[in-house]
């Protein structure tokens, strides 16, 4: 029944995606309305439909020993790392059932690997994936959905499914609906009831009698009006579809108060029998695990007692030995002093001794060597050469005062017999 309601939702849900995602060339990529924050869950419970209908309970869940996923399982983050898998394991599962083959993966491949192994295969398919592949990363989301239902529709293609138009049962208000009806209301007066009870009590105390006592009572009629029923037409794959789908709706929740202290004696009292009968095992194993200890430790002692008697006079020896190391070792250190100390007199005597022998090698050098009787030689050489210059100079000059005291004495003696003196003779002296 379920799965005939779904009949068409596929073809206008894949619209509806290919609006808001803008596919297709040449389409006008439409806004998105405030509606598409909840698509995703739309395109959940088709794809649950659409899983159920390639029986992925008995072919996928039990042979992998998997828990069923609810009808939002990969609308909402519940845990990443388990949704990554589930959704490599169903994108797998689904890949082969549309007649490729693709290796199921495993807990230690790459993330990345995977998801553009499996982007491949959808667009191999025909499909359009035009969003980035971290997005498939978080194991949750629109895409997740979008790429699952993508798989399950080209698996239910393979197969030769098609989706038919539903044939609704014309059926008649009787009495049984009215009593649906009535049992409905009664469930929510009664849960009314409650909590104006909680509400009115201050001990919030609940009244199981009166809930089984409306429960039987609702039975019995019930049953008493399911009688009339002689035999059913309803196909019973149909109906446990339909039972799956509408029983988590059908379930009476009270919400307890957790601040009732009757609540915490009983959980009190439920931890005190885990305790004790936790206790009866563990006791016997300790008690076991004490008797081995303490067997071991007095072995343990007579052992050391045994061994202590027999190597005494080796652990006096070995004491001996030791104090005499000690010794040793102290001499050792003193030597070791005094060591240094004339090693430092050493390197200050051998550096004063190098200092002594550059000075005498030095001096030994100048002795024997002639360069200061060349420089010597050379100096009086040139002394004779500037004597001699000199000499010559002199020469010179004693031969031009020679010269001038001659000459002036020759014109003395002119003037002296001369009758006239020349004018220009006296203005000159």
């Amino acid at each position: 029944m379920a799965a005939a309601a779904a009949v068409v939702t596929p073809s206008g849900l894949e619209d509806e995606v290919s609006r808001s995602r803008g596919e297709g060339a040449g389409e006008v990529v439409v806004e998105r309305g405030p509606g598409a924050a909840y698509h995703m869950f739309v395109v959940m419970e088709d794809l649950v439909e659409k899983l159920k209908l390639l029986r992925y309970e008995e072919d996928l869940l039990r042979k992998n020993n998997l828990k069923p996923p609810s009808r939002h399982y990969f609308a909402l983050p519940t845990n990443p790392g388990e949704q990554f898998y589930m959704f490599c394991t169903l994108a797998a599962w689904l890949i082969n059932k549309a007649g490729r083959p693709f290796e199921q993966p495993q807990e230690y491949d790459d993330p990345n690997a995977i998801i553009s192994s499996i982007l491949s295969e959808l667009r191999s398919f025909g499909r359009t994936a035009d969003f980035p592949p971290s997005k498939l990363k978080s194991g949750y989301g629109e895409h997740v959905c979008y790429v699952l239902d993508c798989l399950a529709e080209e698996a239910l293609k393979y197969i030769g499914f098609t989706w038919k138009r539903p044939a609704y049962p014309v059926e008649e208000l009787d009495e049984e609906t009215v009593a649906e009806d009535d049992a409905e209301l009664t469930l929510n007066k009664v849960d009314e009831e409650f909590v104006e009870e909680e509400t009115d009590n201050e001990e919030n105390f609940i009244d199981l009698n009166v809930l089984k006592a409306q429960t039987y009572r609702l039975d019995m009629n019930e049953s008493a009006k399911q009688e009339d029923i002689l035999e059913s037409t309803t196909d019973a794959a149909e109906w446990s579809l339909e039972v799956e789908r509408v029983l988590p709706q059908l379930k009476v929740t009270i919400r307890t108060d957790n601040k009732d202290w009757r609540i915490h004696v009983d959980q009190m009292h439920q931890h005190k029998s885990g305790i004790e009968s936790a206790l009866k095992e563990t006791k016997g194993f300790l008690d076991r695990l004490h008797n081995e200890i303490s067997r071991t430790l007095e072995k343990i002692g007579s052992r050391e007692k045994y061994i202590n008697n027999q190597l005494e006079h080796l652990v006096q020896e070995y004491r001996a030995a030791q104090a005499q190391l000690s010794e040793a070792r102290e001499r050792y250190q003193q030597g070791n002093g005094g060591v240094t100390e004339r090693t430092r007199i050493l390197s200050e005597v051998t550096e004063e001794l190098e200092k002594v022998k550059q000075e005498m090698e030095e001096k030994g050098s100048s002795m024997t060597d002639g360069a200061p009787l060349v420089k010597i030689k050379q100096s009086l050489t040139k002394l004779k050469q500037e004597t001699v210059q000199m000499d010559i100079r002199i020469g010179v000059v004693e031969h031009t005062l020679l010269q001038s005291k001659l000459k002036e004495k020759s014109n003395m003696t002119r003037d002296m017999h001369a009758t006239v003196i020349p004018e220009s003779a006296i203005g000159s002296y």
